[in-house]
């Protein structure tokens, strides 16, 4: 896969709001930070799976679920939600990532 195939295969950016709404409907939450972000503080039900180890998790994610990701600012799960949808997931983002779930009064614990 090259650098920029990520941004081939399309996938949905949603709100907190939204994200609380499918994780409640059944959705699996990733969380594509770093152990220590993670540490600091992450959404209640999230499964930590930093970015550089994806691709070899696939087989601990169930492709058949929807799959929302985080990170801190949206950046690296905008990037995480690219690889996936390239690799059949259904996958959505959370916009604003740990930033907006915060801000968006969404619970958080350590």
């Amino acid at each position: 896969m090259g650098l920029f195939d990520f941004f081939k295969k399309k996938f949905e950016t949603i709100s907190p709001a939204q994200a609380k709404e499918a994780l409640d409907a059944g959705a699996m939450l990733i969380d594509v930070r770093e152990p220590s972000e993670y540490r600091s503080g992450h959404a209640s039900g999230a499964r930590l799976i930093p970015l550089g180890s994806l691709e070899q998790k696939f087989k601990d994610i169930p492709i058949e679920r929807k799959i929302l990701v985080i990170c801190q600012s949206g950046m690296r799960s905008r990037q995480a939600a690219g690889i996936l949808a390239s690799n059949g997931y259904q996958v959505t983002n959370i916009s604003g990532g740990m930033m907006g779930w915060k801000r968006a009064g969404q619970r958080v614990v350590n």
